[in-house]
């Protein structure tokens, strides 16, 4: 288990509501006496969590960088071992969300919270060279890392090989995928792969996506930011799989 800091008043409530992982500590700036303030004192006095007054600069010294908003939360977190997590039967509407690669902390906060919101079940990431969860992604994600399992893999290309195995379809995101994201069934247990910002996704990723599909585009753009496509792909599925059986 290693220590992290959260920061954000929307993540802190997150953390203090997750009986699961609920924060050590939490850090208050002593200038705030807002309601805002009074929900944080309020909601951990319930959940037995001590708040500490502190001057901002002891909360930047803990999280550097980070727009924490005068709040604060230490939490826990266990090392994910991903191949164990992932080594499980697909559920029948089972949907992940992979990650290769993505670098910067704002997209993968800003995609587990399309995750959390499109009812993902879990968002596997690489353990190296990609963003993990900072700070600031957290902060980013405004309390769905909370809500959200995020399992760190060592290997992208081996586990899709492993959810390939338990059933599950993959579907990669590129721009020049040979669908069209709207043509493609995404019911049924289902990973989708976004690529990194930029680089999309690497080789051999895409030799282990059973589809690789392309968002239609009308602009002159020719590629939408991670955060926007994940976003697009997954409330599609969420579409797709509200629509009443026939």
């Amino acid at each position: 288990m290693t220590e992290t800091w959260i920061g954000g008043f929307h993540a802190v409530m997150a953390a203090i509501d997750n009986a699961a992982q609920r924060p050590q500590e939490i850090l208050l700036v002593d200038t705030r006496h807002d309601q805002r303030a009074r929900d944080v004192q309020s909601r951990a006095k319930a959940a037995g969590i001590p708040v500490r007054s502190a001057q901002r600069y002891e909360l930047d010294l803990r999280a550097p960088g980070l727009r924490h908003q005068g709040f604060l939360a230490s939490i826990e977190v266990a090392a994910l071992e991903g191949e164990a997590l992932l080594d499980l039967p697909a559920a029948p509407d089972a949907l992940l969300l992979m990650l290769d690669g993505v670098t910067d902390p704002h997209n993968l906060g800003a995609c587990l919270r399309t995750a959390e919101a499109t009812g993902v079940n879990a968002v596997i990431l690489p353990r190296d060279r990609a963003a993990g969860l900072t700070p600031v992604a957290r902060k980013a994600a405004a309390g769905a890392a909370e809500r959200v399992p995020v399992v760190a893999v060592t290997n992208l290309s081996r586990s899709l090989q492993t959810l390939r195995g338990h059933g599950y379809w993959t579907v990669g995101l590129a721009g020049d995928g040979g669908e069209s994201l709207y043509d493609l069934d995404l019911r049924g247990p289902l990973v989708f792969v976004m690529g990194a910002e930029g680089g999309g996704l690497r080789r051999l990723t895409r030799e282990h996506c059973d589809h690789l599909v392309r968002i239609p585009m009308r602009g002159t753009i020719e590629s939408l930011n991670v955060s926007v496509a994940a976003a697009v792909c997954l409330y599609e599925a969420l579409r797709q799989r509200s629509k009443p059986a026939r």
